[in-house]
């Protein structure tokens, strides 16, 4: 069974100014934005009713949730500003992804990576290179095959006969947001290559480090309907990546909006013709990172994050629950999350909302819950409901 995950978007709200205390709605609305991007396919009866986390939003986030909030620099609020002005230049080339976008920002602030998820056509190479356009980036996408070398992913010594010596030939990998499509086609020697380079944002060729630029972010994309011949990803890499986000089939009337852009001339070659301008870059993203550093957590809300990851270790369905990286993520995406929604500081609706793309990728079924049909998702929202959420 295929699991939808609820990922983050900020489709329907834009966060409130940093000096504004939140309202009761907005204090919930993490958890609204939080619907699945595309939103096109509804979830099965079993994994509908499972993934139900009851609402618990209370007029105010919880007074143990909200330590002393300083008053935000206009640096960071012209940060955000900016980063959530992206989601609408996206959206002027790729219809009904407003949920990816939003969790790559996420990764992007968060200095993590993330693994998509969708069938071919969906507009994953599209939704890349129109971020990068929105965010004056530089991009790369390497097709992943059989015979990929690591030294074609990461460069490598070529002779000079200019010079009668050696030199290094930059790889695809020296860019801002490399695209690694369909990352499971290749043998586990080259897919390791990327290990180094997501965890410490530098490679090794011939013994000596070469930094990768900043900001530097994987997007992984598998196929989830095709396995032949595939090298599935080890469980040691799939938790390298902080997201996992779900790209699902687009609505009628989105589809329909697709094949109008198409019939009145977009190219999807063409981002300037579409009208995609860069409204953010590299120091607003520096800016957003730093500001997400300062973003305050509560006692109550760290202790939430634990007895999550917890669960996951007790439930009878899962023979690998949520590791102490996994907890660490969920808090880093929580708080980059706050900050994007105006907040200094995080609510248990920040870490609900951001659980799904965060930890469902990280755990493993058993095989007798596999037979039986469950998804992780379920699992997952099983062990959300389980927890008390902190008042």
């Amino acid at each position: 069974m295929t699991d939808q995950q609820p990922d983050p978007q900020l489709a329907d709200a834009t966060p409130p100014p940093a000096h504004a205390a939140p309202t009761q709605s907005q204090a919930g609305a993490p958890q609204a934005w939080a619907a699945q991007a595309g939103a096109a396919q509804p979830a099965p009866a079993q994994e509908a009713s499972a993934q139900a986390v009851p609402a618990q939003t209370p007029a105010q986030p919880p007074a143990a949730s909200r330590p002393p909030v300083k008053r935000e620099p206009p640096e960071s609020v012209r940060a955000r500003e900016a980063l959530i002005a992206v989601r609408d230049e996206v959206a002027k080339a790729v219809v009904g992804q407003e949920g990816a976008v939003s969790g790559l920002i996420v990764a992007l602030l968060a200095r993590g990576h993330v693994l998509l998820e969708g069938v071919p056509g969906v507009a994953k190479t599209l939704l890349i290179r129109s971020l990068a356009a929105a965010l004056d980036v530089t991009t790369k996408r390497v097709q992943f095959t059989p015979d990929l070398m690591p030294g074609d992913l990461t460069g490598s010594l070529v002779f000079d006969s200019r010079t009668s010596d050696f030199v290094f030939r930059e790889g695809p990998v020296f860019t801002n947001l490399l695209l690694a499509d369909e990352i499971n086609r290749t043998p586990p020697k080259t897919q390791s290559a990327l290990l180094e380079a997501m965890e410490e944002r530098q490679v090794s060729v011939d013994g000596k480090p070469r930094a990768l630029p900043r900001p530097f972010l994987v997007a992984a994309t598998q196929n989830p309907i095709e396995y032949e011949g595939t090298y599935p990803l080890p469980e040691a890499q799939v938790d390298r990546f902080l997201l996992k986000l779900q790209l699902g089939m687009p609505s009628r009337e989105q589809e329909v909006e697709v094949l109008h852009r198409h019939a009145t001339g977009f190219d999807p070659r063409d981002l300037a013709a579409a009208g995609i301008r860069a409204v953010a870059g590299v120091d607003d993203l520096a800016a957003g990172t730093a500001a997400v550093q300062q973003v305050q957590v509560g006692a109550d809300v760290l202790a939430y994050i634990v007895d999550i990851a917890r669960a996951t270790r007790q439930s009878p369905s899962l023979a690998l629950g949520v590791s102490p990286r996994g907890a660490t993520a969920l808090l880093t995406t929580a708080r980059a999350w706050a900050w994007l929604s105006g907040r200094g500081f995080v609510t248990p609706d920040d870490v609900k909302a951001l659980a799904q793309p965060t930890l469902a990728h990280r755990l493993s079924l058993t095989p007798e819950a596999e037979l039986e049909g469950i998804g992780v998702s379920s699992v997952l929202a099983s062990a959300l409901g389980s927890v008390p959420v902190p008042r």
